[in-house]
């Protein structure tokens, strides 16, 4: 019998790594795709390349930006998606001043590097205690270095143009995980209880010492999690 196809959409400035451990501990049970956000500078088109990229139903997870992308998906072929998971991110529009900080880290990224970005990012990226793991932190300026400059500004552009999806989410049927670290700094657990708050079968989980990443910080959590996911 074949494995249900579960596609993860990655964040800003993130690729396949950030869903390194879920691609090896769910391969018994599901097919993974990872969709491509770096070609397109707005958040249908993302989307759009996603549907493209897929055949026939699949179930959908997205963290951060991946979130937006799903959302997205969800407004333009709902009926394509088995399952939802929204990993540390919000169906609300960007503040004014989250959309100056957004311009202001591109004009940096292209006077310095991208791994001076990461950098930048990371105390708002991971729990604190965090900040000095070593591997984890490597790991999360090599995802910025791959996306690069160029994909960066895209992503960035993208972000900015994003509709408030918030009256959409009465609309998601499928079943929903709203997942997030406890301790995330940028999306933080009341925009997830807001979002479960709105969704027909939505459930929100909380993982403790976790910051934005979640996927990488609490690995096993979130993949057994995802398990749980699959099977509801």
């Amino acid at each position: 019998m074949s494995l249900p196809t579960v596609v993860l959409v990655p964040g800003l400035l993130t690729d396949d790594d950030l869903f390194a451990a879920q691609i090896s501990g769910l391969a018994d049970c599901a097919t993974i795709i990872i969709a491509d956000t770096t070609q397109d500078d707005s958040i249908s088109g993302m989307a759009r390349r996603l549907l493209e990229s897929v055949e026939g139903p699949f179930a959908l997870a997205g963290l951060s930006m991946g979130g937006y992308v799903a959302q997205e998906v969800m407004r333009q072929a709902p009926h394509r998606v088995t399952r939802l998971a929204l990993l540390d991110t919000n169906a609300r529009a960007d503040r004014p001043e989250q959309s100056d900080q957004r311009r202001a880290l591109v004009a940096q990224a292209q006077s310095g590097s991208m791994a001076q970005i990461a950098d930048q990012l990371l105390p708002v990226l991971v729990h604190p205690d965090r900040l000095h793991d070593d591997a984890l932190t490597h790991r999360v300026r090599a995802m910025a270095e791959r996306v690069g400059l160029a994909a960066f500004a895209r992503q960035q552009q993208a972000i900015l143009s994003r509709v408030d999806g918030r009256a959409d989410l009465a609309r998601i049927t499928v079943p929903t995980l709203c997942l997030c670290g406890r301790q995330d700094a940028l999306t933080p657990p009341k925009v997830h209880q807001e979002m479960v708050d709105a969704l027909p079968a939505g459930v929100l989980v909380e993982v403790d010492d976790c910051g934005h990443l979640s996927t990488m910080e609490q690995p096993h959590a979130v993949t057994a999690l995802f398990r749980y996911w699959l099977q509801r």
